[in-house]
């Protein structure tokens, strides 16, 4: 195991809006406001043709880019969200957040990576990490941006 300790900085509330996307628009107010680490909480709904993640097709490949289950949202979805903020290499906010969707008895749970557009509008709440030395970094054995810590 491996930890850095971290003391909280600024809360920031956000409203997302109708289009807005996911990871985009929190990495790039991220980089506006000078976050470079941070928790983050996201609550609302997600719009259709959103593309999620949901873990490796097979876990003993060693196949770069690793292949990974992409799901299609065909409908709107509920959505809630857990995420972490770390600059990555070039010291750029990365996003990485993993969230469960649902819409009637059907739900799936995965990482927004690949792209999820807000349906409405979207609650998120930004906790600013300062003094923290976690990084993220390719990691050359699965491809994958993984957390490194100082």
């Amino acid at each position: 195991m491996q930890y850095t300790e971290a003391t909280q900085g600024r809360v920031f509330v956000l409203r997302l809006e109708q289009g807005d996307l996911l990871p985009d628009t929190i990495e790039s107010f991220a980089h506006r406001k000078g976050i470079s680490s941070g928790v983050v909480y996201l609550l609302g709904a997600t719009d259709q043709d959103s593309k999620i993640v949901s873990g490796p097709r097979d876990a003993e490949s060693t196949r770069i880019p690793m292949d990974v289950n992409e799901h299609l949202l065909n409908d709107v979805y509920e959505s809630f969200g857990f995420g972490t903020l770390f600059p990555d290499e070039n010291k750029v906010p990365f996003l990485h957040l993993h969230a469960g969707f649902g819409r009637n008895k059907n739900a799936l749970v995965g990482c927004i990576r690949p792209g999820v557009s807000v349906w409405l509008y979207m609650e998120v709440v930004i906790i600013e990490l300062l003094n923290c030395t976690a990084k993220r970094k390719v990691n050359p054995d699965n491809g994958f941006t993984l957390l490194e810590i100082d």
